[in-house]
């Protein structure tokens, strides 16, 4: 039988003419329990899903007929590799005026993913380190070795709120080492960056010769705490954020970055033969989301989204879930399970089955004390958060260690 008929076999998918870097690529671990929770739900069983890390809420009508209009103006030809000049003007508006970009510093991307792929390739050569957190979210890990480069996982524990300190990244680095990238607020933590800690940051990254990177894309969803772009300290920095968290676009894939001024030349000449350019109706949709009554909309949403972390993470504390790190923003809760379980995917698999509430387990995020934790996305409706959490007390009562 010759190779075309051994496509989604296992002799095909272990083909000895696959590259070298599938091997090092992992999952989404995620991905098993959402289909062990599809299974379920296919069986007649109510699941509770708090492990997908997508807003539940739809995409505002506004945008939706916006893109609509779109296509029925035939607005759905290439456009600028960049991005259509309307919406670069439009997202570089919304950073404050003490350090907002121009225009012409801002890429649009196909989501946010689109943008680490043009960084990654325009600053990556065989063998160079990126620090990464750990935890962190999995995929930054994945795009690096896509550009032979080499993830570095720096572990980071609750007393930084498991985020990179100037400190942390020193000490780390290494003659081979040429990026930093941080997210913040994080997934899966939910954890931001002090102001003062991303100065002290940015001084020792320029300092030490190399190049920070800079995840944004939960900025909006923020609670009361003081969380500011690294643009306020920096202009040689790349900051990445997207239309699918706060602006509620998953699925419509737009993304951005900000980008230092050496690398506008280079990173056109990437996405031109990368993407060519970012879907044309999805971009005229996310111009629409950009302006104030829809701004009104996912602020709204946003208070949602606190009340919602305001009344699960107490009650996960209640539980027995130590949560030492009060997340700022996002909408994760990165729990410690180590009272119930000494492995956190079994755990989840378990709490799956047993309960029907789908949570991910710590393996996704990274190594550092990856089956000790779990975590819980609120982007669910406080009445099933409060469902889910009976469900999780009744099955965890034979399971708190005696005291």
């Amino acid at each position: 039988m010759d190779d075309k008929h051994t496509r989604g076999t296992s002799a095909g998918r272990n083909d000895p003419h696959q590259a070298a870097r599938l091997r090092d690529i992992e999952p989404f671990y995620v991905m098993e329990i959402l289909e062990r929770a599809f299974a379920l739900e296919r069986a007649g069983r109510s699941v509770i899903h708090l492990e997908v890390g997508e807003p539940d809420f739809p995409t505002p009508a506004p945008v939706v007929e916006a893109g609509i209009q779109a296509l029925r103006e035939g607005k759905t030809r290439y456009v600028q590799a960049l991005g259509i000049d309307a919406l670069r003007e439009g997202i570089a508006n919304r950073y404050p005026p003490v350090c907002r970009p121009p225009a012409e510093r801002v890429a649009v991307t196909p989501g946010s993913s689109g943008a680490f792929q043009l960084i990654f390739g325009s600053l990556l050569n065989a063998g160079d380190e990126v620090l990464l957190t750990d935890p962190g979210y999995p995929c930054n890990a994945n795009f690096v070795r896509l550009y032979e480069g080499v993830p570095k996982l720096i572990a980071c524990d609750a007393d930084a709120g498991y985020q990179f300190t100037a400190a942390a990244i020193e000490a780390a680095w290494t003659e081979r080492t040429k990026a930093v990238l941080i997210g913040t607020p994080s997934n899966p933590t939910g954890t931001a960056v002090p102001p003062d800690e991303m100065t002290r940051i940015v001084a020792a990254v320029e300092r030490l010769g190399g190049v920070l990177i800079v995840d944004e894309i939960y900025h909006g969803l923020t609670y009361g705490s003081d969380v500011r772009t690294a643009l306020h300290d920096t202009d040689r920095a790349f900051i990445v954020n997207s239309f699918s968290k706060y602006f509620g676009m998953t699925g419509w894939r737009v993304g951005w970055m900000v980008m230092p001024p050496a690398f506008i030349d280079g990173i056109t000449k990437l996405a031109q033969n990368l993407f060519i350019s970012t879907s044309t109706p999805a971009q005229y949709a996310a111009l629409r989301a950009l302006q104030d009554d829809v701004i009104a909309e996912f602020e709204r949403r946003r208070e949602v989204f606190r009340q919602r972390r305001d009344f699960l993470l107490p009650a996960l504390r209640e539980l027995g879930f130590k949560v030492p790190v009060t997340p700022q923003g996002a909408f994760y809760v990165y729990a410690d399970c180590s009272a119930f379980t000494d492995d956190s995917y079994a755990f989840a698999i378990d709490v799956l089955q047993s309960t029907g509430v789908a949570i991910t387990p710590g393996k996704d995020f990274g190594r550092h004390r990856q089956r000790e934790h779990v975590r819980f996305s609120y982007a669910n409706t406080v009445d099933n958060l409060r469902e889910a959490v009976e469900r999780l007390a009744e099955y965890l009562q034979d399971k708190v260690p005696a005291s």
